[in-house]
């Protein structure tokens, strides 16, 4: 599975200028600067915050973050690389907390809805993006890239659930890419009518997604029943 690269955090030198690196529990101020963009951008859009605010959020200066990114978009695609290494670690976090393979998809289903419905931040950043990335290239391979690996760990955890429960699926990707759909339906859905965020409807997305699979799994097993006849 192709995972987006990790953003370079190292311990370099130049960090020990700023008052924010002297702390010896401060992360390191590439971090600092990123996740102080991430929180700015998901508040107020992209177009709406200057690199001084970001500076000072992080509580390093302005200096500081040229010395580490050397444009705004780079500032945004350091912020994009906090939302895709949550995102991922929330989804492995979920895997990890069953060794049941169906339930593994209705929990990594689930947690992706919690993501796109109730975290407004992450809705609206990722939104952002996704709008951003219509008219730029280099922000348009990024979300990209995080959607392959998004992608893959759905496919992957698709095939597992219907492996083990001896059916056949004809095309896992496919459904994956359904799932990804519905996923940015919801936030659109969700930034003009709020109110329809609820745990019951959370909920009841995921019953319906794993209906769906479940259905489509047995058409595909159906299928390959009838052929061998």
């Amino acid at each position: 599975m192709a995972y987006p690269p990790p953003l370079p955090y190292g311990n370099d030198e130049r960090m020990a200028r700023t008052s924010v690196a002297e702390r010896p529990d401060a992360p390191p101020v590439r971090e600092q600067l990123a996740r102080a963009a991430f929180e700015l951008f998901a508040e107020r859009g992209f177009h709406r915050v200057t690199l001084d605010e970001v500076s000072a959020r992080a509580g390093v200066t302005k200096g500081s973050l040229y010395w580490h990114y050397n444009s705004k978009k780079e500032v945004i695609l350091a912020a994009a690389g906090v939302y895709y290494r949550e995102w991922l670690q929330q989804a492995h976090a979920a895997v990890a907390s069953t060794t049941d393979p169906l339930e593994q998809v209705r929990r990594v289903w689930r947690m992706s809805i919690d993501t796109c419905l109730f975290n407004r931040a992450k809705r609206t950043f990722s939104t952002e993006m996704f709008a951003l990335g219509l008219h730029d290239p280099e922000i348009r391979a990024s979300w990209a890239q995080f959607y392959d690996s998004v992608r893959e760990l759905f496919a992957g955890l698709i095939r597992a659930a219907c492996n083990t429960a001896g059916l056949t699926i004809a095309d896992p990707h496919g459904l994956a890419d359904w799932m990804l759909a519905t996923f940015e339906g919801m936030k659109h859905r969700a930034s003009f009518a709020p109110q329809t965020c609820t745990r019951a409807e959370r909920d009841a997305l995921v019953e319906d997604f794993m209906w769906t699979l479940l259905a489509a799994a047995d058409r595909a097993s159906a299928g390959r029943v009838a052929a061998a006849r």
